[in-house]
Order: structure tokens, then sequence, then C-alpha cells
């Protein structure tokens, strides 16, 4: 198989207000989770890091 390389470039975006809105709610909501994740996985490493082992 032969793949050739095509570049697009995206101009326009037709979506209504109301969903888009929703869309970034729901992206809002969706970001939480995972910065506390993110935020508890960087705190262990953190005091793993800091805090000598006996």
């Amino acid at each position: 198989m032969n793949f050739e390389e095509t570049q697009v470039v995206v101009t326009n975006v037709r979506m209504p207000f109301f969903s888009m809105v929703v869309f970034m709610v729901k992206w809002a909501l969706a970001a939480i989770p995972a910065l506390l994740i993110l935020g508890g996985i960087i705190t262990s490493l953190f005091f793993l890091i800091l805090l000598p082992v006996p």
C-alpha cells in the first residue's frame, strides 16, 4: 500500500451557538476529574521524592 501525505486546512466550522456552549460546558466538567487525577499523581511524586524513606 502506498499512502500519500495530504494536507488539509479547515477554514470554517458551522456549529449552532447553543451546541457550542453545551460542548464547552461538557469540556470544562470533564477537565475537573482529569486535573484532580493529575494533581494527585504530581503530589504523590513530589512527596515520594522529598520525604526520606527510613
